[in-house]
């Protein structure tokens, strides 16, 4: 048997025994952040005149369509919600316009979506990249407006949110990419961090006071060992690199974003000594397989993305993946880079799995790994 195919299997049965052995632990889970975890509101929205994430290769490993997630299958947010034998969460704007359910859970993440307002990058004159407005406190505004529909008093709020997860991000990412795709420094970026980290934080916070009492907060992913990232900030210095390809200065201000995102949760912790506030470590999680890419499966590597237009890194800003001039590999499952900034429905697995089993979730998501 092919040894790719073989390592595949045993993935997918190991995942297997996760799911159909985990406790049925929430009934709902809600969704806040950008297109990490979009599964539709972007594509929904109508905000693109041509929304390559409508059609494919989007899509094709696991549904063979386009749903508007920005990835060849299905997200970590999805895996997590296969866990706890949920359903997939609905976008928001399928919820409004009634087309789906929402008593098992709703999805605000909207790519594209920073956590500042929008008035803070138009204030700097950078409001015209935006690919939309929808930043995180607006997505709690439609999260309120959903709550009286869920639930008609504080009471009944309090028994219905008990058994629901709050995903409060990943966001923040945004925040940075913008800024640095413009020709923003790293130095001059540092002083967004805490901006970035305290409207998170605040977010928390409001749905805590709003009912929440089960939270998981990410951090961000190493944007160093992106092929977007690798491909715009090429340096010809080979110290620029540690020994696995990725930027080490970017890599450096990712971790200091976590920092400073642990250290505001370690604060709510003890602000709300009554919920559990899970710090998700998305960075941890994916350096795994930046560090041991053959290890975990992926034999295309771990640098170069599945689907784009060429190049070192396989990113062509003037032929991103689903353009004219992209082309998509023929097995994203051995690749865990996606489309140059989002990551493959493999890579996404390996993350939700150490996320559910607790070894980078902080405390862990269940009360022992599985």
């Amino acid at each position: 048997m092919n040894k790719e195919i073989f390592f595949l299997l045993i993935s997918f049965k190991i995942f297997g025994l996760v799911l159909s052995s985990s406790p049925h632990k929430y009934e709902s889970i809600f969704n806040f952040g950008d297109s990490l975890s979009d599964t539709g509101n972007l594509l929904l929205s109508g905000a693109l005149a041509f929304p390559v994430i409508g059609q494919l290769p989007y899509g094709e490993t696991f549904f063979q369509q386009a749903t508007g997630r920005c990835s060849d299958g299905r997200l970590i947010i999805d895996f997590i919600a296969e866990a706890f034998s949920l359903p997939y969460l609905p976008p928001y704007l399928a919820v409004t316009d009634q087309s789906q359910s929402f008593q098992h859970g709703v999805n605000f993440a909207f790519a594209g979506a920073t956590a500042l307002d929008a008035e803070f990058f138009y204030e700097r004159n950078i409001g015209s990249i935006l690919w939309t407005n929808n930043s995180l406190n607006v997505q709690l505004g439609w999260f309120r407006k959903l709550k009286s529909t869920l639930c008609s008093n504080k009471e009944a709020c309090g028994d219905f949110f008990t058994k629901s997860l709050f995903l409060v991000g990943e966001i923040g990412g945004n925040d940075y990419n913008y800024a640095f795709f413009l020709g923003g420094s790293i130095k001059q970026l540092q002083a967004t961090v805490p901006l970035v980290v305290g409207v998170i934080a605040n977010a928390t916070s409001a749905l805590i006071e709003e009912g929440a009492v089960e939270l998981m907060v990410p951090g961000n992913l190493p944007i160093g060992c992106s092929a977007v990232y690798l491909t715009l900030f090429q340096s010809p210095n080979k110290a620029d690199y540690d020994r696995h390809g990725c930027l080490k200065e970017f890599n450096a201000f990712a971790k200091n974003h976590n920092y400073q995102l642990k250290q505001a949760l370690d604060t709510l912790r003890q602000k709300y000594p009554h919920a559990k506030i899970i710090y998700a470590d998305y960075y941890g999680a994916s350096m795994r397989f930046v560090h041991a890419p053959l290890h975990h499966g992926f034999y295309g590597g771990t640098l170069k993305a599945c689907c784009g237009g060429g190049g070192p890194y396989n990113f062509n800003n003037s032929a991103r993946c689903g353009h004219t001039g992209s082309e998509a590999c023929q097995n994203p499952s051995i690749y865990s880079n996606w489309d140059g900034i989002h990551l493959t429905e493999a890579a996404y697995r390996h993350i939700a799995l150490a996320l559910i089993n607790g070894s980078y979730s902080t405390p862990p998501l269940i009360s022992s790994p599985l």
